[in-house]
């Protein structure tokens, strides 16, 4: 794959490193951190790879591990859901981007939904696939959903350490029912090299026990919820409740059975044109001057979009002074503007800055 990352860490609140990255050029997209990932793992994949390498060609995807996970700190000591909003909170602020959308999937639609409600001068718009404002141990007081809870629990306490992944084949095909035997191999092999068993039960026990559904009304932004309506790892209630509890949310259902979306599924078009024209995404500028830019120039054009200075784009691109002084020269000429201010006008009316 000719996607190219740039990965980085940061430090949370109490002292964990967290890896994030960088992938593509032009306005940003938050991915809030899922269960699970791996940031050099994930890129390479036949589940995950083809989502960010489209959401790339569009956006400055910024994604990262949580705690516990990929490339991020194993070993912490807690996995409570404030600590999870408080990551995210580092995450952005240490990539140092302003305003932008953020995309939720699964297990990060709680984190999102709280994240929009504390910072809402800063989520322009929310997308969340597959979510839920209920963890399981919240969606039911049936005893019988308890006891399959722990039963899962126990499961991959016991199995996910072991080299044979029949132990979990059982969460793929909750994940992915639908998948190639491709994806369900490399779903089994992500979820052991992306964490420990120990950690994979402490953090999914917390977010169990999540119950984010008084914040629906209090979020601001507008909001597309998407949700395979055959989905048996988060049933599509959950989807038909956030978009009922949030004001003027988009409900997208999909006809799918997977909780993951991948690019074999007949839903993934609906999913890339319901996502693109919720978000109002630049595919080609209209101005053919763009098209001259190299992906380098594009992430500088960004940077000078944001309002960003010679020494603030350096810093971000781990350049010198005097390379971006020369790149500057080289987009300016291409865009045919004589100064920053031009520059500036030209690039947001593109769709550049993060607006």
């Amino acid at each position: 794959m000719a996607i190219k990352q740039r990965i980085r860490l940061c430090t949370a609140h109490d002292g964990v490193r967290l890896a994030y990255a960088t992938t593509g050029s032009g306005p940003p997209l938050v991915k809030v951190g899922n269960w699970l990932t791996h940031l050099e793992f994930d890129l390479e994949s036949p589940v995950w790879g083809y989502l960010f390498e489209a959401l790339s060609q569009d956006y400055t995807l910024l994604r990262y591990d949580q705690r516990g996970t990929g490339l991020s700190d194993w070993n912490v000591g807690s996995f409570e859901f404030e600590d999870q909003i408080r990551d995210l909170e580092a995450v952005i602020d240490a990539a140092g981007v302003q305003r932008f959308p953020l995309l939720c999937i699964s297990q990060g639609t709680p984190v999102g939904i709280s994240y929009a409600v504390r910072h809402p001068e800063r989520v322009t718009h929310l997308v969340l696939h597959g979510g839920y404002v209920h963890g399981r141990r919240k969606r039911s007081g049936n005893p019988t959903a308890v006891e399959e809870a722990d039963a899962m629990l126990k499961l991959m306490e016991l199995g996910w350490g072991r080299n044979d992944p029949a132990w979990r084949q059982f969460f793929t095909s909750q994940f992915i029912p639908g998948g190639t035997s491709e994806q369900h191999d490399w779903f089994n092999e992500l979820q052991r090299v992306s964490t420990s068993p120990a950690n994979a039960v402490a953090m999914l026990r917390k977010f169990e026990e999540v119950d984010v559904t008084d914040l629906l009304p209090q979020v601001r932004c507008p909001t597309l919820v998407l949700h395979s309506t055959r989905d048996t790892r988060v049933p599509f209630a959950e989807g038909r409740l956030i978009a009922g509890g949030i004001e003027h949310a988009r409900l997208a259902p999909l006809d799918s059975a997977n909780h993951l979306m991948v690019e074999s599924d007949p839903a993934w078009p609906r999913w890339q044109e319901e996502v693109r024209d919720f978000l109002g995404t630049r595919s080609t500028p209209e101005d053919p001057r763009f098209a001259e830019l190299t992906r380098r120039e594009r992430e500088l054009v960004e940077l000078i979009a944001q309002g960003r200075d010679n020494a603030q784009i350096a810093a971000a691109m781990q350049l010198t002074d005097k390379t971006v002084r020369n790149h500057i020269t080289s987009v300016f000429a291409k865009l045919e503007v004589e100064n920053r201010a031009q520059a500036i006008v030209l690039a947001r009316n593109a769709g550049y800055g993060g607006r």
